[in-house]
């Protein structure tokens, strides 16, 4: 027979409905026991059941710490599928933008909704923000390894569901991300296609000639596809040698503000790509679109990487795509001593973190290089110092 007792401070012990000590006797069932805290960031009581009563002033114990942290809160009532929707809508109206504050480009928002749809809604879409954990989020990343699909599309089909919490988390919506430390399979990079000059150069001999100019700007002057589809003849200043990224191109939302506020930026024309703008100028007129084929609408990549995959092929020369040829011109500014800061304002990044962390094995950096570099610096500064010793008048003598 066990006698009533009284719980602690925050307890509560549930009877079965038939037990005595409902009435005032001795206590003839099993109870479990409810434990409760009170969170003045919600404006109510969290309550948790437990078969016993060590478990139940374990977990007070443990939600008082949390609830002062900041790292609990009362479930919420939004489901996964109903913030994510909350989410998009805010993404495309451009009230909800990235961590760098530049608004979603409108591929990345059909690539983070098809995620959703066919990766992560159709098993956490009914499950409410406040209650999917990180072992949750880990075995649909486990399951779609077990599919066999790629580690970066893997890591890429999470990226929405970062985004939702780091949003929920920043309004207060939910106290912890249950994405983060979640173990995803290593990406195993390849390295960059990259076209030395001479290959550069045989590369644009060997398409026609309405192609070589666009091909020659991606290479010598690093623009990405979509700025290249974007480009028009107001934005370039062949006097001056500069030419201006003031938007990029979105196959189905039409012209769209670049990809970063760094993206929009001033690049300087070589006098390589000078030469093929200029002709290319003088055949099409010089309106419009710089490369489409008219003025009043830009270029289909398809199309273009069709055409110069069949002049290339038959000259038997490897191929190159449009974004390897900007990682190629990255490689030529390095090598003719561009530094990294420059670089990195001439490719749009937000970062020379970015420029480095990409191209930073491609800069001068090995030891005998360096301790040359230094030799000669400080052979330069001793000439100087002799040359002000002995004064003017001996050095033209």
């Amino acid at each position: 027979m066990q006698t009533k007792r009284k719980s602690p401070q925050g307890i509560r012990a549930r009877h079965s409905r038939t037990c005595p000590s409902l009435d005032g006797g001795s206590c003839r069932c099993k109870p479990s026991y409810e434990a409760g805290v009170f969170s003045k960031r919600d404006g109510r009581k969290l309550r948790k059941s437990f078969p016993t009563q060590a478990a139940a002033r374990a977990w007070r114990a443990d939600a008082t710490v949390a609830l002062r942290k900041g790292t609990m809160r009362a479930a919420t009532t939004t489901t996964l599928r109903e913030a994510a929707e909350a989410w998009l809508d805010g993404a495309k109206a451009g009230t909800i933008r990235t961590r760098g504050g530049d608004v979603y480009k409108p591929s990345v928002l059909r690539g983070y909704s098809q995620a959703l749809t066919t990766r992560l809604l159709p098993g956490l879409g009914g499950a409410k923000l406040t209650a999917i954990e990180r072992r949750d989020v880990q075995d649909v990343a486990d399951r779609m390894l077990a599919d066999g699909l790629d580690p970066s599309t893997i890591r890429n089909a999470l990226m929405p569901l970062r985004a939702i919490y780091r949003r929920a988390i920043s309004r207060g919506d939910v106290a912890v991300n249950p994405t983060a430390g979640v173990t995803l399979p290593a990406v195993r990079g390849t390295r960059d296609r990259i076209a030395d000059p001479a290959e550069g150069a045989a590369l644009l001999a060997a398409l026609a000639p309405a192609d070589r100019p666009l091909w020659a700007t991606a290479l010598y002057a690093g623009l990405r596809r979509g700025e290249l589809q974007a480009l028009k003849w107001d934005d370039i200043d062949l006097a001056a040698g500069v030419l201006r990224v003031e938007r990029s191109w979105d196959a189905q939302a039409g012209p769209i503000e670049p990809k970063s506020a760094a993206a929009r930026r001033t690049v300087p024309i070589a006098s390589v790509l000078r030469d093929y703008l200029i002709e290319h100028k003088l055949a099409t007129g010089g309106a419009g679109f710089v490369f489409g084929p008219t003025g009043s609408r830009p270029f289909t990549p398809s199309a273009v990487r069709r055409r110069a995959a069949t002049a290339w092929k038959h000259t038997k020369l490897t191929p190159i795509g449009l974004h390897e040829a900007r990682h190629t011109y990255a490689s030529l500014m390095i090598a003719a001593g561009v530094n990294a800061k420059a670089l990195g304002t001439y490719l749009g990044h937000s970062s020379i973190t970015i420029t480095l962390d990409r191209y930073g094995h491609l800069f001068p950096g090995n030891e005998e290089e360096a301790a040359a570099l230094l030799d000669a610096y400080l052979l330069r500064c001793d000439m100087v110092a002799r040359l002000a010793h002995v004064g003017p008048a001996a050095v033209g003598g």
